[in-house]
């Protein structure tokens, strides 16, 4: 383990084979952001509805914001890393592209996350993944384009 968190990217069989699983989530609880946190997801990214089909699971200690109880998602993650961690298009490339990225780092909190809705700190929050292994790579450029402000055609 290092000291501190990087991300590395690794090749397809490796991440596979080591973070297929949920269970291989850090913390006492594992989830996937529901289906209404994709489509507010799609909609902060600026991305056409639909574009994102697979499962966006996350782990940590609490589940539920500490203040207003809502699950904390992967759009609370996103939403965070806009605000000058990560652009529109970086995240969406992780999200919908083939490549694939793991952090490494000591088993500690996801540093500042917080909750999308009121706004308080996230402390416990362990990991995040996504799964999207047969997302075309023509349609995640079409996807690209849209975000970018260009008309294209509409995904299905």
């Amino acid at each position: 383990m290092t000291s501190q968190r990087e991300t590395v990217e690794v090749d397809h069989d490796l991440f596979r084979a080591v973070y297929d699983s949920p269970a291989s989530l850090p913390g006492r609880h594992q989830w996937t952001t529901p289906e209404s946190d994709v489509r507010r997801l799609e909609k902060l990214l600026g991305m056409p509805a639909r574009s994102i089909g697979a499962p966006l699971w996350v782990s940590g200690d609490e589940p539920d914001c500490p203040k207003c109880g809502r699950r904390v998602t992967w759009y609370d993650i996103v939403s965070s890393a806009l605000s000058g961690v990560h652009d529109k298009a970086m995240i969406a490339t992780v999200i919908l592209g083939e490549r694939k990225y793991v952090n490494t780092e000591v088993p500690a909190a996801i540093p500042g996350v917080n909750c999308a809705d009121c706004h308080t700190a996230i402390d416990g929050l362990r990991s995040f993944k996504c799964h999207n292994w047969a997302y075309a790579f023509e349609e995640l450029e079409a996807v690209r384009e849209r975000m970018a402000g260009a008309p294209g055609p509409t995904l299905s």
